[in-house]
């Protein structure tokens, strides 16, 4: 049995056939296992899904996004019931940069043209995100750093975890898709040891956990640099029982009508989906009997959905969209006098109570390598909200708000940890980086006088970034219950990261692909 979340170069036309797919086998240069891709359909060009034959176009389950938490959400439920994966961006195929780390830095310096893996948006706080567009989601465009969940999100999530199950969940995923022997290349063993002069200890080693200290961690790249995302978690799926459709765009949630008027005395019932192909043309999909909707387009796109489909502030639930909160970035770029230094990945963390610091390298341009030290505040404290752009266009991205350090103890945060990196910059590990005896910078440097602490502020504050960690939205015991319900809907919950009431730690991935698929094949044997 599955346990699950809680939470590659051919370009596909029309629909994956049988000989699509004998092609996709085919022309494989990654390491990759494509079995998943039997179950895959794009919805362009074909005939509405259960036109012909109605029965067709009902599920036991319904998936509203087929992405870090719903890949492996599907695979679990898929064991034992008939699952429909609704996914608005393309196979990972259309896309083969993802399954590099090449194609991976490649990625980040493109702009969002409709079609790329990503959607770019911008929030009210003028501070540029991302989210995934693609089949596995976030995990295909993400630094694939992993990392268990820290005891204090089990402890304040709201959600009366069996941490049996959670242990079994995330050895299912890290034997699927986590790379648990890092190789260490010199940029990451400086900073582990630049971490460890500056006093964030202890040495951790290796280690999949949650420790305060410095520690080498697994990642969702292998040795050779391919990437084994989310979307591999599919083949651990009875593909019998599954279909996945993309570029299927969900527009609504459509409820029973006589459970929606004002004399109704019953909760509103969910009976199906209805979504629109990227030509726009409108298709629909049903539950059976007992049936749920599943939410998981992440902490934007469940949200929006809810509103969307009439549940939000208007129908008596106040906090759709609310308790929105990112984790700040604040990152130091410094040149490196060895151009030929190849690219790097987070595998190094140093962890403290207060900040996190993450070293990365990459290649901008002008074949100038910079080396890249970067913070973050764990929780965060500060918190936003996500309202509508459009109130009926799902296209049109919704306006959020994340207040970065509009609470002074996340400001007061980011001035410690970016004070141990200055700290770290002062260690021997970093004598091999220097040019003539001093370190260069590209971008902003540290403030030069240490004791003023508004020079400090200020740096965070004009330097705030993003790791693309965003949560909230639908966070538990707000909108859902501890069982992922959307509190007095039927039939709908939402599992991924718009339920965090707080950062699961070092990077939320680990934790959306764990858990709350077997609870649910668990309540259903009961019943």
């Amino acid at each position: 049995m599955a346990p699950i979340s809680l939470l590659v170069v051919l370009l596909m036309s029309c629909s994956f056939n049988h000989h699509q797919l004998q092609l996709v086998l085919a022309n494989n240069p990654f390491d990759q296992d494509f079995s998943y891709m039997k179950s895959v359909h794009n919805i362009n060009g074909e005939e509405e899904i259960g036109s012909s034959n109605y029965n067709n176009n009902y599920y036991d389950y319904i998936i509203i996004g087929g992405g870090t938490a719903g890949c492996p959400l599907a695979a679990t439920l898929s064991e034992n019931y008939s699952v429909l994966v609704l996914e608005r961006g393309n196979a990972p195929q259309s896309h083969p940069t993802v399954f590099t780390l090449a194609g991976f830095f490649s990625d980040l310096q493109k702009q969002d043209d409709g079609t790329t893996p990503f959607q770019s948006f911008t929030s009210k706080d003028g501070v540029g995100n991302r989210r995934g567009r693609v089949l596995g989601g976030s995990s295909m465009i993400n630094g694939g750093f992993y990392s268990r969940a820290d005891d204090e999100f089990f402890a304040k999530s709201g959600v009366e975890w069996e941490m049996d199950l959670v242990e079994k969940a995330y050895e299912w995923v890290e034997e699927s898709v986590v790379s648990t022997h890092p190789r260490l290349d010199v940029w990451q063993s400086s900073m582990r040891e630049a971490l460890l002069e500056a006093g964030v200890g202890p040495d951790n080693g290796f280690s999949l956990n949650h420790k305060v200290g410095t520690k080498t961690s697994g990642s969702l790249f292998d040795q050779f640099g391919t990437r084994h995302g989310a979307v591999q978690l599919l083949n651990r799926a009875n593909l019998d029982n599954l279909r996945v459709v993309v570029q299927a765009t969900v527009d609504r949630i459509i409820f029973d009508s006589t459970t929606t008027e004002p004399s109704s005395s019953s909760k509103p019932s969910a009976i199906g989906v209805k979504y629109s192909d990227s030509k726009g043309k409108s298709h629909k999909a049903f539950l059976r009997r007992k049936g749920e909707i599943i939410l998981s387009a992440g902490a934007i796109g469940s949200p929006q959905l809810l509103l969307l489909s009439g549940i939000g502030p208007q129908s008596q639930h106040p906090n759709v969209g609310k308790f929105m909160a990112d984790n700040p970035m604040n990152i130091i770029n410094i040149l490196l006098p060895n151009s030929s230094m190849e690219p790097s990945i987070t595998k190094v963390v140093g962890i403290n109570d207060n900040y996190f610091i993450e070293p990365v390298i990459f290649q901008p341009q002008l074949n100038m390598t910079s080396g890249s030290l970067a913070e973050k505040i764990p929780g965060p404290l500060s918190i936003g909200s996500l309202w509508l752009a459009n109130s009926t266009d799902v296209k049109v991205t919704p306006n959020v708000r994340f207040n970065y350090f509009d609470n002074p103890i996340d400001l007061s945060r980011c001035v410690m940890g970016m004070r141990k990196i200055g700290e770290m910059l002062e260690t021997e590990a970093m004598n091999q980086f220097k040019h003539n005896g001093e370190l260069l910078f590209s971008g902003p440097s540290l403030p030069n006088n240490n004791s003023n602490n508004w020079e400090w502020e200020s740096f965070c504050r004009t330097t705030v970034g993003t790791f693309y960690h965003y949560h909230g939205g639908c966070v538990v015991g707000k909108v859902v219950d501890g069982d992922f319900n959307v509190m007095g809907i039927k039939s709908v919950r939402v599992v991924d990261g718009s339920t965090f009431n707080i950062s699961p730690g070092t990077n939320p991935q680990a934790t959306l692909m764990m858990y709350i698929g077997l609870k649910m094949l668990g309540e259903r044997s009961r019943e």
